[in-house]
């Protein structure tokens, strides 16, 4: 029979055999798995416990447990898994699955454990799949479609955990008794080859694992699998159909699969002294785990042991409950999660529309307030900007594709002016619907146990509508330099590490936010060049905040990071950032000079072109026209060549890279991407025509003898410059004139701040050996 415990021993060589088919075939599917777990948890763990939203998932841990340990685990599957097909069946047990209605199921998962097996489990019963794992009253609880109502979760882990700590705490005392006959009748009946086996088992806290699935995104429209089913079965049933959806979804395109082991569980209850005895009466009763796992089921058992099986049944549900938190809070919260969280709180409150400007402030705010809240695990998409960068404005690659599933399954309508809710959304869609029907309800209900989540978006809510321009800005910044750290640290890699070997750059590439004490009405943007980092400026922002004006030193995306980050990135990205620099710096000054350096310089036109509001002027140095290197002729070719060779497969780029013979290598870039240069040309093109648009004051300055760019170009960009337009040479052969304060141009740029801005600021007292400044003044 399919129940025996003897038709299941596991074949280690199918079990090895489906590991490395998996692996295999993982590395082929669109699905990311990536496990966050403390080291040496896998090991430590007896009983781990899984939620349950697709089916392929049941495989998974299996998995990842036997390849961060090298063991055998059990599972407890629906017996009509194993009632079928008696050849699937045999493949099942020979991998560890044993059936829920199994005779003697934990007793034989018990002695397993003691024999140094490991037990998954899926509380749940089975698939939730709308995630709805909370009652009203907030107690842990699913829904099940047998008995038609909402049940706690099974308690077979907890009982497991629980009586064989009892077990466990038994074969202590005997031991300690020196009861060698009472122990050796145990190691016979388990089948262990020892003693020491038994007392080494014994000596081991059993351990529950909580470990929490969590699939991003969800997505709803039709797949390979689901269009050739349909095909080929027409009038397949539903819910078939909606796991074909669902599931071939998360297999075939990108999906980040996160598993999350929780806080390990021991069964700690403290046993009062009359317990105590209970126990030990009880125990020289049973000769098997058998009778021991009896003990709270017996219904003609005597006085005594009802007392005692109703204080273990207590226990069993303690450590349930606590499994059950554990599990749940172990959610990797995503922007789904919190964008479909805070639409059912305004629906709950009444509010079917609201205007696209608080919404998506609100959004941001809970955003940055959850990053701070330790407790709360947040997707990687939430702790990189660059995955959601534009959300205070409506925009960003997590919150756009949000919102197309969500007005796609008719969930959200949106106008110029506002978000509206629409009435599906409080539809109620049956079990084998809501997934693809109200997505957005399930990424609610998933989230819905996480506290602090919930606390951080009604918090937001009161807090959007009063939130301070410099509040915001603060968390602006804060992204730069989240983004900053985050490439810098994924870029930090082996397959990087040719490139990243040569540099010699030590200066950190951070950007930085200098807000004097005292009001300040000026602020300076500055801008570096292409390779470089703020650093480039660090020295003259501290003395412009010594004088009491606001600084920002901003960062080009790519830079002060690794040169591959520089490669992929475009003109556009650098001019994001200027752009988001300004709208920082804005909210701290109320006139704003934009001051950049090289190609920084060209981006400070380019800005400047745009209008924006409050720029007093703007200072373009060794800005770029034309390039003493003849060999930029050919980038355009290289750079062809390079996209060529990318479409081609096995074969690499055929130069991504030039060596960069830099005049400041402490913080410079010492490889300069192909791409990064053919990029450069677009945007001085660009430059070129917008240069007619500028309306504010402008300062160009330029190197004589400028060994990188040609002095040419200064003549360049101010003969297209229709505006009040100064200009100054500098007697220099360097291309990097601000680091070191080349023949005094500090103090050219510290009279024009003050020309363009009206305020007379106060220079700290120093003795100046510069030589005095000669300024051209151009109309």
């Amino acid at each position: 029979m399919a129940s025996d415990p003897d038709n299941f021993d596991i074949n280690e060589n199918t079990y090895d055999w489906c590991v490395r088919t998996f692996h295999a075939y993982h590395n082929k599917l669109a699905l990311n798995i990536k496990v966050h777990h403390n080291d040496g948890l896998t090991e430590q763990g007896d009983i781990f416990l899984f939620n349950h939203f697709a089916r392929f998932e049941t495989i998974i841990p299996h998995y990842i447990i036997h390849q961060a340990t090298g063991d055998y685990c059990r599972a407890v599957a629906d017996h009509r898994l194993l009632d079928g097909n008696e050849r699937i069946s045999s493949f099942l047990r020979s991998l560890g699955v044993v059936p829920n209605n199994m005779p003697g199921l934990l007793p034989f998962l018990a002695a397993e454990i003691l024999r140094g097996r490991k037990v998954v489990f899926f509380p749940e019963g089975g698939m939730v799949k709308d995630r709805k794992v909370m009652n009203d009253e907030g107690d842990f609880s699913v829904y099940s479609q047998t008995a038609k109502a909402r049940r706690k979760h099974h308690r077979g882990a907890a009982v497991l955990a629980l009586t064989l700590e009892i077990f466990k705490s038994r074969i202590l005392t005997l031991e300690k008794r020196g009861d060698t006959a009472r122990i050796e009748r145990w190691v016979k009946s388990l089948g262990l080859p020892s003693e020491a086996a038994l007392l080494k088992a014994a000596r081991k806290p059993t351990t529950v694992i909580p470990g929490t699935i969590t699939f991003y995104p969800l997505r709803v429209g039709a797949n390979a699998f689901s269009r050739t089913a349909e095909f080929l079965s027409k009038g397949m049933r539903e819910n078939f159909f909606e796991e074909l959806v669902i599931e071939g979804n998360l297999l075939l395109k990108d999906t980040d699969m996160d598993i999350r082991l929780g806080q390990p569980l021991t069964p700690d209850k403290k046993w009062h002294w009359w317990e105590r005895l209970m126990l030990e009466r009880y125990f020289r009763k049973i000769r098997s785990l058998d009778e021991l796992f009896d003990l709270h089921e017996q219904e003609d058992a005597s006085l005594p042991d009802k007392f005692l099986a109703r204080c273990i049944t207590q226990e069993i549900d303690n450590v349930r409950d606590r499994a059950m938190k554990e599990l749940y809070t172990g959610i990797t919260v995503n922007l789904s999660h919190l964008a479909s969280y805070l639409i059912f709180r305004l629906v709950k409150q009444g509010r079917m529309s609201i205007d696209l400007s608080t919404f998506n402030k609100t959004l941001y705010l809970a955003l940055k307030n959850l990053q701070a809240v330790r407790d709360v695990h947040l997707h990687r998409s939430l702790y990189w900007p660059d995955r959601y960068r534009g959300l205070l404005d409506g925009h960003s690659p997590e919150f756009n594709r949000f919102l197309n599933m969500a007005k796609s399954t008719g969930m959200v309508g949106k106008t110029n002016r506002s978000y509206h809710f629409l009435t599906p959304l409080v539809d109620d869609f049956g079990i084998d619907q809501v997934r693809i029907n109200n997505p957005l309800q399930v990424y609610a209900n998933e989230a819905a146990p996480i506290s602090g989540m919930r606390e951080t978006v009604d918090k937001a809510l009161l807090d959007a509508p009063h939130i301070s321009e410099q509040e915001l800005a603060s968390f602006l910044f804060d992204d730069e330099l989240r983004a900053q750290d985050w490439n810098r640290r994924h870029f930090d890699q082996p397959k990087y590490s040719e490139i990243n070997n040569k540099e010699a750059a030590t200066k950190s590439g951070a950007p930085y936010l200098l807000l004097p004490k005292d009001k300040h009405k000026i602020g300076v943007l500055l801008v570096h060049g292409l390779l470089s980092s703020p650093a480039q400026w660090q020295e003259y922002a501290d003395t412009l905040c010594a004088r009491g004006i606001a600084v920002m030193g901003v960062r080009l995306a790519g830079h002060g990071t690794s040169p591959w980050d520089l490669h992929n990135r475009k003109g556009a990205d650098w001019s994001a950032s200027v752009e988001r620099g300004y709208r920082i710096l804005s909210a701290f000054a109320e006139k704003v000079v934009v001051i950049g350096f090289s190609a920084g310089g060209s981006l400070a036109l380019i800005n400047a072109a745009k209008w924006p509001k409050g720029l007093a002027g703007t200072v373009c140095i060794n800005g770029a026209v034309e390039f003493r290197d003849r060999k930029m002729a050919f980038i355009p070719l290289i750079h062809s060549i390079n996209k060529v060779a990318h479409w081609l497969p096995m074969i690499d780029e055929v130069m991504p890279f030039r060596d960069n013979s830099s005049e400041t290598p402490l913080i410079n870039y010492a490889s300069i991407p192909i791409p990064a240069l053919f990029e450069l040309r677009l945007m001085i093109e660009e430059m070129q025509r917008r240069l007619p648009d500028i309306q504010s004051p402008v300062l160009v300055i330029q190197s004589e003898n400028d060994q990188v760019v040609h002095p040419d170009s200064a003549k360049s960009i101010v003969g297209k410059i229709a505006t009040d337009c100064m200009m100054r040479w500098v007697p220099s052969h360097r291309h990097s004139v601000i680091c070191d304060n080349e023949d005094g141009v500090w103090d050219t740029l510290d009279n024009f701040i003050d020309r363009v801005t009206g305020v007379q600021t106060v220079k700290p007292q120093k003795v100046s050996q510069n030589k005095p400044q000669i300024m051209e003044v151009l109309s």
